[in-house]
């Protein structure tokens, strides 16, 4: 099973440091029912799209709680055993909660696939989008603009060899 794990560069750079994604519990996103049902495709690599797309969400929320990070959003996918991401059956219907799965254990960044890093020219509408999480989180419509503004910039992709130079 493919899950993408959210992180800032800073969180990159630890896991290269001590060789591992941790520690347990570790927080993920990765195709599941809800997202499945809430997705309203069966293309599975539309759906780890999606997963994706719910990982850099939660890779914003980590900057917006780290002002000293670097405005990149940053997501390592990571293949694991079937069984070993779980979804909690709590919060199925949390809009927020649509894709998200945890991690019992500490994960070897060798099993990582790719890690997905926003480019430089995405840094202003990470930033701004960044800002704007609180408010947008409050229902203005204004800050949710912004926000989706970091949406608009694709993740670029790095093979794991390459985490030396991203960080």
């Amino acid at each position: 099973m493919r899950v993408y794990v959210p992180l800032t560069l800073p969180g990159l750079a630890e896991a290269h440091k001590s060789g591992q994604l941790g520690p347990a519990p570790l927080d993920a996103y990765a195709v599941t029912p809800a997202l499945r049902e809430w997705y309203l495709s069966d293309d599975v690599e539309e759906l780890e799209y999606a997963a994706l797309g719910r990982a850099a969400a939660a890779s914003l929320r980590l900057l917006a709680a780290d002002p000293a990070a670097a405005r990149r959003r940053v997501v390592v996918a990571i293949d694991v055993p079937d069984g070993a991401a779980v979804a909690d059956p709590d919060r199925g219907l949390d809009q927020a909660a649509i894709g998200e799965v945890r991690l019992a254990a500490a994960v070897p960044l060798a099993k990582a696939a790719a890690v997905h890093v926003d480019s430089g020219d995405a840094e202003p509408d990470v930033t701004a989008a960044a800002a704007a999480l609180g408010a947008a989180d409050q229902g203005d419509d204004d800050a949710q603009f912004t926000v989706d503004g970091a949406e608009d910039h694709e993740l670029m992709w790095f093979g794991i060899q390459e985490i030396p130079n991203l960080v």
